[in-house]
């Protein structure tokens, strides 16, 4: 498809975890309720809120805590992701019927390149304003659709008009309503270009579209070359099949814990509670990591990562947590208790792949150890993550408590705490 004439479409359910929620409890449509993660597994953010408590100016990210502040009477309900997913499911299925190529961007949001269909079945604008009855009348939701020549202004104009609007941006007239608008609103802007920018009088996407190149790249370096394209109309990126899989880079879990680790010994029982997760799904992939990264938050929020190689390609939880439980001990200083924790296995390759053996490793008895961790799979997965464990979980119950694997969500890279001009869209962690 030629692309001038590419017709993109971005649809946004509007505050899905809440209006999923309300659609079982109707009571809680005029009232302000939020979705949150767990006060007292100190997942303590608002994850959504419904227009009730958008009314209070309550904020997607800040702390229940804030947010009970501005609205003593908030009704604070857990997430439940099983919901989620089900009505995320449900409205592909509604945008499916308008394209094959539909890329999605988390559970709620999702790209559609309508271009070979707008000949048999109306124009952008009009398969929107379609896709919007269809959500509100087969689900109840509702959703905000951008129309655009490019996925930017596309995801732009869905975030402009809420709830329950059709924008359209188009080539010619994309200066009038982008450019104005503040430079944050850019997708992958996040707050540390954004102060950047700042610093020199850049504070508008017609600003950063006004730019010499050259300066962008001196300020922001190849990423920025990046985003001056996006604020100039120039995103050429496809929106991709709907049977399109990024190659994984990453497998990793991090939790924040029921009460701040205080020693080497607590450190040790998560690593082992997050590599038994991320060695499973290593398994279940085919892959195996060739490098392992630990990141570490204290509880004042500074956080650092550390990575070393292996001597092996492995998918074995305790050639996972082992090393990195020797990084931990290398690179933190316990100053502070600790808050998070993660661990990563990357540099993956497939599992099948032929290595070369090491003199120094037992290859029978890792053989055994993976045959003993495959049938703990299997168990695990007929009854419960919790019908074994090692004896390590028992000695603290309450910190080892957790099953990081099923309680593993994929986001996309804009819900993640990082910021745009660090970050490199085509790595992909699950």
């Amino acid at each position: 498809m030629n692309q001038l004439n590419r017709v993109i479409l971005h649809a946004d359910l509007n505050g899905f975890y809440a209006s999923v929620e309300c659609l079982y409890q109707p009571k809680l449509w005029k009232k302000p309720m939020i979705v949150c993660g767990d006060p007292e597994s100190r997942h303590g953010i608002v994850l959504a809120k419904n227009q009730p408590a958008k009314q209070f100016k309550i904020k997607t990210g800040e702390a229940i805590w804030q947010a009970k502040a501005k609205c003593p009477d908030l009704i604070c309900l857990p997430a439940d992701y099983q919901k989620y997913l089900t009505y995320s499911r449900l409205t592909r299925q509604i945008l499916a019927d308008y394209s094959d190529q539909i890329e999605a961007f988390g559970l709620d949001e999702a790209w559609l390149d309508v271009s070979g269909s707008v000949r048999l079945l109306g124009s952008g604008p009009e398969l929107a304003d379609q896709i919007r009855q269809r959500v509100r009348s087969e689900l109840g939701l509702t959703c905000s659709v951008g129309v655009s020549f490019n996925k930017i202004f596309a995801k732009l104009g869905s975030d402009l008009r809420k709830p329950d609007a059709t924008t359209v941006i188009t080539r010619e007239h994309f200066r009038d309503i982008v450019w104005p608008l503040p430079v944050g609103e850019l997708l992958y802007v996040g707050p540390s270009t954004r102060r950047r920018l700042g610093r020199i009088g850049i504070r508008t996407i017609g600003a950063l579209a006004a730019m010499r190149l050259s300066d962008v790249r001196a300020l922001l370096g190849k990423w920025g070359e990046t985003l001056w394209l996006f604020a100039n109309g120039r995103d050429s990126a496809p929106v991709q099949h709907s049977d399109f899989h990024e190659a994984i880079k990453s497998v990793g879990n991090s939790t924040t814990t029921p009460r701040d680790l205080e020693n080497e010994n607590d450190v040790r029982l998560i690593f082992f509670v997050l590599a038994e997760s991320v060695a499973a799904r290593l398994r279940q992939y085919g892959l195996k990591g060739q490098t392992v990264q630990i990141y570490i938050r204290d509880n004042q929020l500074a956080g650092i990562e550390r990575q070393g190689r292996l001597s092996q390609a492995t998918d074995l939880s305790t050639e996972l947590a082992l090393p990195g439980l020797e990084l931990f001990r290398q690179h933190y200083d316990w100053r502070n208790p600790i808050r998070s924790l993660g661990i990563r296995a990357t540099n993956l390759v497939t599992a099948d792949q032929l290595t070369q053996l090491s003199w120094f490793s037992d290859e029978e008895r890792r053989d055994r150890q993976r045959s003993l961790e495959q049938t703990i799979d299997s168990l695990r997965s007929r009854f419960g993550h919790f019908s074994v464990q090692r004896g390590l979980m028992l000695a603290d119950r309450p910190l080892s408590g957790l099953n990081p694997r099923d309680a593993h969500q994929i986001h996309p890279i804009a819900f993640r705490n990082h910021d745009a001009a660090v970050l490199d869209p085509r790595d992909q962690e699950i």
